[in-house]
């Protein structure tokens, strides 16, 4: 049996596929025009486009056009969406630990830190003490690492502090966002700011303003937004009259 031959006028009407295209399945579903494939019979052609729904990787727009005979110009024959040779499979398995991401951690859940955490470094304990030191020694040694925070059996590390740094200056507390650049002051100068204990409070605070949507969050030194306490309001909100009639407080002689 000969091969079908393809139909120059059906194969060129990219245009007329793609139209038909987007009236099933939208304007934003609809991608590049990828082939022109050759169907059993006369002048049948059906065009291939890429699709851009969510969730339908590798999958397809096929439409099939037809040219009547004597006819100069194709029609639509049928619009379908079709998967691909990876559509249908299923992906790779990916480990839980694997998958968890910033902020996946709910209500009720634990999540095991690995021993091995680079984030992290033995901090003090009570192995830490000589055996035959002098309870006065022990007393004051507690005292101060409390004072400064170290009486945890890990605490963070230098590598720990670096990745906070960093992830906290490219996410919204650093000054790369809308709200620090239109900020009439940095948070550095602002009397809401509270600096951290510690290397970290070199760079990074937190914000006490029950207003400002940061109230409660770390931010940094640089960055910003419009609570910033050096605005001060031009006049003061006028007090109220005492009322006429006191329906508030209590006769102290009532219950004489």
């Amino acid at each position: 049996m000969a091969k079908p031959k393809l139909d120059a006028a059906t194969a060129e009407a990219v245009d007329l596929a793609c139209a038909a295209a987007v009236e099933t399945g939208g304007a934003d579903a609809v991608g590049d025009h990828k082939a022109a494939l050759v169907e059993e019979g006369d002048r049948i052609v059906t065009h291939i486009f890429e699709c851009l729904l969510p969730g339908y990787a590798d999958w397809h727009w096929a439409v099939t056009l037809v040219r009547a005979a004597r006819a100069k110009t194709p029609t639509v024959n049928e619009v379908v969406l079709l998967p691909g040779a990876a559509a249908l499979l299923a992906p790779a398995w990916v480990p839980w630990e694997e998958r968890i991401g910033a902020g996946d951690i709910g209500p009720g859940m634990l999540m095991a830190t690995p021993d091995n955490d680079p984030r992290l470094e033995p901090g003090f304990a009570a192995t830490d003490l000589p055996v035959d030191a002098d309870n006065a020694d022990w007393v004051q040694l507690r005292s101060t690492v409390a004072e400064l925070g170290l009486g945890r059996a890990r605490v963070l590390s230098r590598y720990g502090r670096d990745e906070a740094a960093q992830r906290w200056l490219a996410g919204p507390p650093g000054p790369n966002n809308e709200a620090s650049q239109e900020a009439p002051g940095p948070c550095a100068t602002c009397g809401y700011f509270v600096a951290l204990q510690g290397s970290l409070g070199t760079l990074f605070g937190a914000c006490t303003n029950q207003y400002s949507p940061f109230d409660g969050r770390v931010v940094s030194l640089d960055h910003g937004c419009g609570g910033h306490s050096d605005v001060v309001a031009e006049q003061r909100a006028k007090e109220l009259p005492a009322p006429v009639f006191d329906t508030i407080g209590v006769d102290e002689t009532l219950f004489d």
